[in-house]
């Protein structure tokens, strides 16, 4: 690899954006569950053993493998725009044992899903990430079951870190309800509802 790439890479990796699959191994570095845990993210979903899960930018499948393991009778959906990506989960998971999952490719703006599809969604250090937020909020809203959870996963030292005050909003503005605030200012879950239209 030519010097220039390998500066382009570490720069995007360390920097605002998408997190390019050639830095994987960085997040799998030990010291990442000091900060959130997988096994942390995996308990603070609320989800039953049956559940479908949509996972958006699952990365390297760090939280992944916990999160299928909470929906043994269910199914966990991983979402990358990186087909890199999805293959690297895909391996993490089937080296756990675990089949109860699919991968797909393609971005936030449009999730390829019929509606209320799911009965969670989550996102640990991407919803930074997402450019055209309106649209994958809507998408987002669209896809979930009446009553869903939309969880989001922030923590530093990821340089697309938002404050849990500013995503709640965002949430709120976009017909979720914020219902709970795990962890603390610095590596925090949000969990949101979708509420039943009837009840709205």
């Amino acid at each position: 690899m030519k010097l220039y790439d390998q500066i382009r890479i570490w720069s995007q990796a360390f920097g605002r954006g998408v997190y390019p699959h050639q830095m994987t191994w960085f997040l799998d570095l030990p010291g990442r569950g000091l900060i959130m845990s997988a096994n942390t993210v995996a308990e603070r979903l609320p989800v039953k053993p049956n559940a479908h899960v949509l996972e958006i930018g699952p990365g390297s499948g760090y939280y992944s493998v916990q999160v299928a393991k909470r929906i043994p009778d269910g199914n966990l959906t991983l979402l990358d725009v990186q087909p890199e990506m999805l293959e690297k989960s895909a391996n993490k998971l089937k080296a756990a044992g675990i089949a109860n999952f699919t991968t797909k490719q393609s971005d936030g703006k449009s999730l390829p899903f019929e509606d209320e599809s799911f009965d969670a969604i989550f996102l640990v250090t991407v919803f930074g990430e997402i450019e055209e937020r309106e649209s994958f909020l809507s998408e987002a809203y669209r896809v979930l079951k009446a009553n869903g959870v939309l969880s989001i996963t922030e923590h530093h030292p990821d340089p697309d870190f938002e404050q849990a005050h500013d995503v709640a909003e965002c949430l709120h503005q976009h017909g979720f309800i914020p219902t709970q605030k795990l962890g603390w200012r610095w590596a925090y879950t949000l969990n949101a509802s979708k509420l039943d239209a009837s009840e709205s």
